[in-house]
């Protein structure tokens, strides 16, 4: 295990990262269902920042797998089965979701983030053991991982009202350990391949708001036979989404991670920032259901905050996909403007009969502008 080569040719994802992605989609999927019934219940301040609490811990273990095996993955055994002891604690993160949603009960997950970690830990001591010339970072990540996850498990012994400022500082901690690790040196990470991984994650962040509000709308059309709203909202979804797709995907993100001489600061903002896009896209899915349920008197929420439950995702991924993804791409100030300008647009659709559809109307305007001047 002593790093692959950051200029390897035709390096992609294996089945074995694509199976971690596929149980983290478990993960995913009960984080959004739990948002959704949050929504639903007019559960919005509570509800969102659990959800932005659980997705964290979603997020960052995948993303910290994904890092490290871009770099290390020698494929072998006893690599594979420390996977597969990480996928296992993926499953436990998951079943532990909706006690942390309903009661704010979080050791099912801590147990699974214990798990995680662990064998993320073995892997990095691994590392350091086979990789001499970057043992100082190797051992730091170990360190830091190691660490951080005694922090966690602390947090369930502190009283009620110490546990929020007790989160934040876990949060703040475990974002800063690639920083601090990395300051001894680089890990050898692929550009095309953590481009690849990213892109993989988005599609699955994407497919499961579609298949939330798919479901959702299902529902609703079963028990109502179908009205002008819900097959504005099935519509608005449907252009929303297409959109939001083609947009990340408007630039390939391998060319950003490559070329540019200030790499190793932007790498830290563009995989950072990706937590939004990534949360976003999926509470986005969770929006679409919740105004599906209101539209069919299943829900106690107001108009107006099951209104803004799809379009802030919308506006929050629209942003942070051009804020970390395209804008350092564009070399004049005035491509930025039909971002803003969508960015409003969605955030004020809100206020319209039929909040998917014109965010929608917004997000397909500016995928037509954005096609239309690369052209140029």
């Amino acid at each position: 295990m002593t790093g692959r080569d950051p200029g390897e040719e035709h390096r992609s994802a294996t089945p074995l990262e694509l199976f971690v992605d596929l149980c983290f989609v478990v993960a995913v999927a009960q984080a959004s269902e739990s948002l959704h019934e949050a929504l639903t219940h007019d559960h919005y301040v509570s509800g969102t920042l659990r959800f932005a609490l659980v997705f964290f811990t979603i997020w960052w273990a995948w993303m910290n797998f994904t890092w490290f095996a871009s770099a290390y993955d020698p494929d072998d055994t006893a690599y594979r089965l420390t996977v597969l002891v990480q996928i296992t604690g993926s499953l436990v993160l998951a079943a532990g979701v909706g006690r942390a949603f309903d009661d704010g009960d979080l050791l099912v997950i801590t147990l699974g983030y214990v798990v995680l970690r662990t064998a993320l830990a073995a892997l990095w001591f691994r590392a350091a053991l086979a990789d001499p010339a970057r043992r100082r970072t190797t051992l730091r990540f170990a360190a830091g991982v190691t660490v951080c996850q005694l922090g966690w498990v602390g947090l369930l012994f502190l009283p009620a009202q110490a546990r929020l400022p007790g989160i934040a500082v876990m949060v703040l901690a475990e974002v800063l350990v690639p920083v601090w690790a990395q300051s001894a040196g680089m890990t050898p990470w692929h550009p095309h391949h953590i481009a690849e991984r990213y892109e993989l994650f988005t599609l699955i962040v994407l497919g499961e708001s579609v298949a939330a509000a798919t479901i959702a709308v299902r529902g609703a059309f079963d028990r109502h036979q179908g009205t002008g709203a819900l097959y504005a909202l099935a519509g608005g979804g449907l252009l929303m989404a297409f959109a939001m797709w083609w947009l990340y995907f408007t630039r390939p993100a391998h060319t950003l991670l490559a070329t540019t001489h200030q790499v190793h600061r932007r790498r830290f903002i563009w995989a950072y920032g990706h937590y939004l896009v990534f949360a976003s896209a999926t509470a986005e899915g969770a929006g679409l259901a919740a105004y599906a349920d209101h539209l069919t008197r299943h829900s106690g929420a107001s108009s107006m905050g099951a209104a803004m439950a799809v379009t802030v995702p919308a506006a929050v991924f629209l942003i942070t996909v051009w804020a970390v993804h395209l804008r350092p791409h564009q070399r004049r100030t005035a491509e930025c403007i039909p971002f803003v300008v969508a960015a409003i647009g969605i955030l004020l659709a809100a206020w319209t009969p039929a909040p998917a559809l014109a965010a929608g109307a917004f997000l397909s305007g500016l995928v037509a502008v954005v096609v239309a001047r690369h052209r140029t």
